[in-house]
């Protein structure tokens, strides 16, 4: 069975909302977007293009795939990064889109989402990977349905955002590697335990 693995950006209180900029996602009035971008250090792109080699599917929200795919189909062929993403498979769930067209490469779950996420993680193929998305993200932790959390913890408290964990769920987790940065940074990953 392919593992559903959980990649995020992480504050120490563990906000998950708009790192990458200011604009990026301001539900809830929120006005700290890009919060990553005084941490950036070159191995967190090494990290994400490793992860991608053991990738061939991302599972998105709607609101994380639309970002995304704003930022990545408009790029132009020969850009390594865009070509990454343009060229993954891509679910996105929703309820309120009526096509995946906007993307290429997405198809579509609009109900029986674990269902139709079970069915995923049974087909044959690399691993499948998740980021942003936090409602989705709460239902699969909620029903047992993430592997792995890759997470890179950021030296701050953001006091307010959306979080990558559920309120009231207990998950006990294993590290089963983690390495500090000269920025701060910590990436570390865990896996669930019983």
């Amino acid at each position: 069975m392919r593992k559903l693995i959980v990649y995020e950006f992480i504050s120490l209180d563990g906000v998950i909302q708009a790192p990458g900029g200011v604009d990026e996602d301001t539900d809830d009035g929120f006005a700290q977007g890009g919060w990553t971008v005084p941490y950036w250090h070159d191995k967190i792109g090494l990290r994400f293009f490793e992860a991608m080699t053991e990738t061939d599917t991302f599972l998105l929200g709607r609101k994380t795939w639309q970002i995304h795919g704003a930022a990545f189909d408009p790029m132009p062929p020969g850009d390594p990064f865009g070509d990454l993403m343009n060229s993954m498979n891509k679910v996105v769930v929703s309820t309120t889109l009526k096509s995946a067209a906007a993307w290429r490469n997405s198809s579509l779950i609009s109900k029986n989402v674990l269902e139709e996420v079970h069915k995923l993680k049974e087909q044959p193929g690399k691993n499948i990977a998740i980021d942003g998305s936090s409602v989705l993200i709460h239902v699969l932790v909620k029903n047992n349905l993430i592997d792995e959390y890759g997470l890179h913890v950021y030296p701050l408290v953001l006091g307010s955002g959306k979080r990558l964990f559920p309120e009231g769920k207990r998950i006990n987790l294993k590290l089963i590697e983690c390495e500090a940065l000269p920025t701060g940074v910590v990436f570390q990953r865990f896996q669930p335990v019983d």
